[in-house]
């Protein structure tokens, strides 16, 4: 049998504790640092509002790899407008290119955009904030069953449908040039126009403003309740393997 020396007991007494309270409280430890991933975007128009403007431009380059950052998909903050049209942008910022649309943030008139497009607002901001909601749930002692896999994919197709038609659109036809999903045309056909104004472009109101915001959601359901349930239970088992035994 292993012999201690105290203060060896101690320290592995403390790396013990810390250990299983990691395990105990993994939503939390998990939950902190995307809630602070998700929220930096909205920091951004912050401090370009603020005059902090290498703030600002850090954050915006720092989510280039996980956003586009188109404006005319984008939320802006404290302008005129909350959305705004690529036309009305390229009044001030000439340029359909999307690899440089992404580097316009705004202006003191306008405002200043999130560094979410508002897609990814609801889906990687929505991630997390279900991932409360579950927390929340468990807290008042609701069992919460995990989707199945057959729902999740379920719950990703539109997200998947809307994002994809976007992209083959943008591909076939730029970004400027009236594809088949800035157009919407095929819906105004489908419902007789009923409701103009609702089916062209990005911004706030139109159908692929609604489509983004809901596909997002949808889609962040799906990963929470399909992650979260799965993985505390594994947690759970792994509290009484390891957590119990040192106890012991």
């Amino acid at each position: 049998m292993a012999v201690y020396h105290p203060t060896e007991s101690r320290t592995i007494s403390r790396a013990d504790r810390l250990v299983c309270g990691v395990l105990r409280h993994w939503l939390a430890w998990l939950l902190t640092p995307l809630l602070i991933f998700v929220t930096l975007p909205f920091l951004a128009p912050v401090f370009m509002a603020l005059g902090w403007q290498g703030l600002g431009t850090a954050i915006y380059t720092l989510f280039i790899p996980f956003c586009h950052q188109l404006p005319q998909r984008s939320l802006f903050l404290f302008g005129a407008q909350p959305t705004y049209t690529l036309a009305e942008i390229m009044q001030v910022y000439p340029t359909a290119d999307p690899w440089q649309l992404r580097f316009f943030y705004g202006t003191p008139e306008m405002g200043w955009k999130v560094a979410w497009s508002d897609r990814m607002v609801s889906f990687y901001f929505m991630t997390p904030v279900f991932g409360l909601l579950y927390a929340m749930l468990r807290r008042w002692g609701r069992s919460v069953r995990p989707l199945s896999v057959r729902a999740l994919l379920l719950l990703l197709l539109p997200l998947a449908l809307d994002g994809g038609t976007h992209l083959l659109s943008d591909l076939m036809f730029g970004i400027s040039s009236g594809g088949f999903r800035d157009t919407n045309a095929w819906l105004a056909w489908l419902t007789g126009n009923a409701w103009p104004g609702f089916y062209a472009g990005d911004h706030l109101g139109t159908f692929n403003w609604w489509m983004r915001l809901w596909t997002g959601v949808l889609a962040a359901w799906g990963i929470a309740f399909f992650t979260f349930p799965r993985l505390d239970r594994l947690f759970a088992a792994e509290v009484a393997r390891y957590c119990r035994r040192q106890r012991r």
